[in-house]
């Protein structure tokens, strides 16, 4: 074990604002901490494709990002240096058939989109999305055509419904051999059974062979629960945002303040030391 910390750091709500802005705070503390040795990565629920323009913004070069809530793990090139997002290639990926849960949902969300991310981070979707999520990256199919096929998620949103009124239809529908999570509207995010960020993040953990009490993790959404959990369990910090559903809020170490108010770099100021210099 070293005493480096691994730093895994959600990007929307917490990196990056709804205009997409990165406050200046946030770079010098990213900035701070790598320069004292330690490893910042990302644990994201956007695709690989989405998370690397990120990445390469904070100027990362972290030996592994954790896409697609946990269902895909790049590894960088490690003779890349510095690396670009071409050297950055999937490690680990889970998978599993959307079958079950589009036919279990499809009735009870009526109006409802659906999008699968193929193990190739393509999207197929059904139904128009807002803002055009995923037209840059994926292809329009019928329903029919997300049956079948291994995924790395389903991503499922209901306009016509309330974030309740979501819920109670999802909980209703009998899903099951799936993991499943609930976004700030009515969009959900299907993920392999026992997948999470969480998940993900221990293997990356491990490789890299940092002690479970050196983890510092932070995050606003309740994708980021069991990653919040997992890192405060283990011994070590995790940050809720200021503006986390208090189902968040409960599940972290620590709690900063609000995006607005520099909330991740007051949380990532409380952390690290240097341990580029010896002694």
């Amino acid at each position: 074990m070293t005493d480096r910390l691994l730093v895994a750091l959600d990007i929307d709500g917490t990196i990056l604002d709804v205009d997409g802005e990165i406050p200046q705070s946030t770079r010098d503390e990213v900035a701070r901490l790598r320069e004292q040795g330690h490893e910042v990565m990302l644990a994201t629920g956007r695709s690989a494709a989405d998370m690397l323009p990120v990445r390469e913004r904070l100027g990362l070069d972290s030996r592994y990002l954790v896409s697609a809530n946990g269902a895909m793990v790049l590894a960088r090139d490690e003779e890349a240096t510095p690396p670009t997002n071409a050297d950055y290639s999937p490690k680990w990926i889970e998978t599993f058939d959307p079958t079950d849960a589009l036919i279990r949902l499809r009735p009870v969300l009526q109006n409802a989109r659906f999008a699968v991310e193929g193990p190739d981070g393509v999207y197929r979707y059904s139904g128009s999305f807002p803002d055009g999520s995923f037209e840059a990256q994926g292809r329009e199919v019928r329903f029919e055509d997300l049956l079948g096929e291994p995924v790395t998620r389903l991503v499922v949103v209901s306009p016509d419904h309330s974030v309740e009124e979501f819920v109670a239809q999802v909980r209703g529908s009998g899903l099951h051999q799936v993991t499943y999570s609930v976004g700030w509207s009515a969009w959900l995010d299907i993920a392999p059974e026992g997948v999470n960020k969480a998940t993900a993040l221990e293997k990356v953990r491990a490789s890299l062979g940092i002690a479970r009490e050196n983890v510092v993790v932070a995050g606003d959404g309740f994708n980021d629960i069991q990653m919040l959990e997992w890192a405060r369990d283990g011994g070590g910090r995790s940050f809720a945002m200021g503006n986390a559903p208090q189902q968040v809020i409960d599940a972290s170490s620590d709690l900063t303040s609000d995006f607005y108010h520099d909330g991740l770099a007051k949380a990532l100021a409380k952390v690290g030391y240097d341990i580029s210099q010896p002694g």
